[in-house]
């Protein structure tokens, strides 16, 4: 029997080609709108720096943008990257976000810097911490949030915040399930451990005061209109701006081309199919059968949706379209 099962957005406000981020920000809005509408569970935003096409750098600033826009959607970070930041400093800004919106923020916690080498400089000039201090900077904010840290948070002592755990490797997977935390996998951009992670999460998981079974949620793309050939053209805005990525070259989110996979030479078409091997592009019916049939595969327990069309009246016609194979709210 096929499972069906909630629904989350990913929204990583992105930039178009001749817009702005304040012209982001509100198409944000109106999608976190429209998913509260059509009942997803979660908005979560992640944390990027120095890409000319994505807004949400100030991650903690717009998640509290969105929330006071919207009623009853969670929303959240998916996520912050923990070795930009001081724990302490995390605290804080969830503690705050969590006394301004009760009972409606998330926090998802990733290793990575979520940029290059330079830029991780200009953030924390001091690199001293090295990623594989992860599991104690996760452990100190936990303290904070639990008011037990070498100083007080305030706001955030006493905060009920549910921590995540992110990655998309074996890392991640183990330190989610040694601490007995939610575990969400970057499977819409880095799929080839996916499968691996969620197993050795699942194995290795042990019952905590958060959580007493494991909960996995997969990033999953979909690019869904009217038509198998309107979505893919749609689709081809992500994949431009995945192999501009991937190539070293980031660029705003551009415009669709028409037959933009067919032009594209071997290694760069291989590269696109590595990277949207978690993904539904197409119409209704097409995106139903593909997703359904991932869920029913790797017995998911949310999706992630993350959707980067240029036009943001077929996104919020995308969403609308994904949203018909979800549970119940």
């Amino acid at each position: 029997m096929s499972r069906r099962i909630p629904f989350s957005v990913l929204d990583l406000a992105p930039i178009r080609e001749g817009g702005d981020a304040a012209e982001s920000f509100r198409h944000s809005i109106d999608l976190a709108r429209h998913a509260e509408t059509l009942g997803y569970r979660r908005f979560w935003m992640a944390e990027h720096h120095g890409m000319p096409g994505i807004a949400s750098a100030a991650t903690a600033v717009l998640i509290g943008h969105v929330a006071g826009a919207t009623q009853r959607i969670r929303v959240g970070a998916g996520g912050i990257m923990l070795p930009n930041h001081s724990p302490l400093v995390i605290a804080e800004q969830f503690g705050t976000l969590d006394a301004l919106y009760p009972g409606r923020i998330d926090l998802g916690l990733g290793r990575a810097p979520g940029s290059d080498q330079v830029t991780a400089r200009a953030l924390r000039r001091n690199l001293a911490s090295h990623p594989d201090a992860f599991p104690n900077d996760v452990a100190e904010l936990m303290d904070y949030f639990a008011g037990q840290g070498p100083v007080p948070a305030v706001p955030g002592a006493g905060a009920r915040v549910p921590v995540w755990i992110l990655g998309s490797s074996l890392f991640g997977a183990q330190l989610a399930a040694a601490l007995g935390l939610p575990y969400a996998f970057a499977s819409h951009f880095a799929p080839a451990q996916m499968r691996d992670a969620v197993a050795l999460y699942r194995r290795l998981f042990r019952p905590s005061v958060h959580l007493d079974k494991p909960y996995v949620m997969l990033g999953y793309n979909v690019y869904a209109a009217d038509t198998d050939e309107e979505a893919h053209w749609l689709a081809s805005s992500w994949q431009q701006s995945v192999i501009s990525l991937r190539t070293g070259q980031p660029v705003r989110l551009p415009a669709p081309v028409e037959g933009y996979v067919d032009s594209l030479p071997p290694g760069a078409r291989d590269l696109l199919d590595h990277v949207q091997a978690c993904t539904a592009i197409g119409s209704a019916d097409t995106v139903a059968a593909t997703m359904q049939a991932f869920i029913d595969d790797t017995r998911v327990d949310e999706l992630i949706l993350a959707c980067n069309i240029y036009d943001p009246a077929a996104r919020l016609r995308s969403f609308g379209i994904a949203a018909g194979l979800m549970s119940p709210a």
